[in-house]
C-alpha cells in the first residue's frame, strides 16, 4: 500500500478467501472477517481484485471492506467502465489498473500504458479528481514506467515474471 514516507507497508490480497467462498456456495468464509483478522496481526492494508467476470470478490465485498473503519483499501480492476464506475462511487484508498483476460488464473502481464495511452487518460484523471491514488500494473521496462508517469499515475507496481523465471542469475539480479 502507498506510504508517503516511502516506508514499505504490508498490504495483504484476500482475493482467494472469496474463491473459496464462491466455489462452497456458501457465505463463508468471510472477506471481511480475513481482512480483520489481517489488520488485527499487522496489515496496513488490503488488497481485492474485482474482476470483470466476479469470480472471487464481488461488488458487495468491496462495499463491505470499503465501510471498515481503519482499513485502508486496494481495489485491482481492469479499465472496465462497470468497474470504474463502482471505484469511483465506493472510493478505495487506492486503486491498480490491471489487464485482464477471462482465461487466466491469475495476472499474467503487465498493462500496455505505452500502447492504451488514449484509452487510460480518462478513467486515470478521473479516479486522480476523485482523490484516489491511481497505480499501474505495468513490465518493468522505462517505457511503460514513463507512460504510467505521464498519464499521472502516483505508483507503478511492476509485472516481474520475466526476471523472476529467467534461468540467467545476471538477468534476475538486473
Amino acid at each position: 500500500m502507498h506510504n508517503s514516507s516511502k516506508t514499505l507497508r504490508l498490504g495483504v490480497n484476500v482475493d482467494h478467501v472469496a474463491t473459496l467462498r464462491q466455489a462452497r456456495g456458501t457465505t463463508y468464509p468471510d472477506v471481511l472477517e480475513a481482512a480483520r483478522i489481517c489488520r488485527q496481526a499487522g496489515a496496513h492494508g488490503i488488497t481485492v481484485h474485482l474482476r470483470e467476470d466476479r469470480r472471487h470478490i464481488q461488488e458487495s465485498d468491496v462495499r463491505a471492506l470499503r465501510a471498515e473503519p481503519n482499513l485502508p483499501l486496494n481495489l485491482e480492476m481492469a479499465l472496465a467502465p462497470d468497474i470504474l464506475a463502482i471505484a469511483l462511487d465506493v472510493r478505495p484508498d487506492e486503486v491498480c489498473l490491471v489487464p485482464e483476460r477471462r482465461a487466466e488464473r491469475t495476472t499474467e502481464g503487465g498493462l500496455d500504458a505505452a500502447g492504451r495511452i488514449a484509452e487510460l487518460r480518462g478513467p486515470v484523471a478521473a479516479l486522480n479528481a476523485a482523490a484516489i491514488a491511481v497505480s499501474l500494473f505495468v513490465e518493468p521496462e522505462s517505457r511503460q514506467i514513463e507512460a504510467a508517469a505521464a498519464l499521472g499515475a502516483r505508483m507503478v507496481e511492476l509485472h516481474t515474471d520475466v526476471i523472476a523465471n529467467s534461468p540467467a542469475p545476471r538477468a534476475r539480479r538486473r
